[in-house]
């Protein structure tokens, strides 16, 4: 039965890392074209523009996968959406809470969201990292001309 409830858990993470990698390529092509065909110097209002739309784009993106999660446990572990939705926000930033828990036979899926979310959080960091080294590579070479 454990290895049963755990095996629910790799639909859940297949199609997290399904929705985390074709968001970032999303934004990564929208970055592109934002940045692509512009030659001039950017600006440092319009760079920050950039990074804080961005920075948007992945909070909604790891929204939609804490609405992933939730949809799950409301339609099988939890009476709520409300409830549903606080565990697995909770879960997928592994702040983890006291006053809801998964039913036991469900409880190997709060841990496996935290592994999750904490590696979708590393890919955004990441992506968000890239993105701000290319602006300040992108300011550096126009300032030298």
């Amino acid at each position: 039965m454990f290895l049963h409830r755990l095996g629910a858990g790799l639909p859940l993470i297949t199609i997290t890392l399904w929705l985390q990698s074709a968001g970032v390529a999303a934004l990564i092509a929208w970055v592109r074209r934002a940045l692509g065909r512009d030659t001039r110097k950017i600006g440092t209002l319009r760079s920050a523009a950039l990074v804080v739309r961005l920075a948007v784009a992945v909070v909604v993106l790891h929204a939609l996968e804490i609405l992933l999660w939730a949809g799950f446990y409301r339609w099988r572990c939890l009476p709520s959406w409300d409830s549903a939705v606080y565990f697995s926000a909770s879960s997928y930033s592994t702040l983890g809470c006291s006053d809801v828990s998964l039913p036991s036979s469900w409880r190997p899926l709060a841990p496996l969201e935290s592994v999750i979310g904490v590696l979708m959080c590393g890919i955004s960091v990441s992506l968000l990292f890239a993105i701000v080294t290319r602006l300040i590579d992108r300011e550096a070479q126009f300032s030298r001309k």
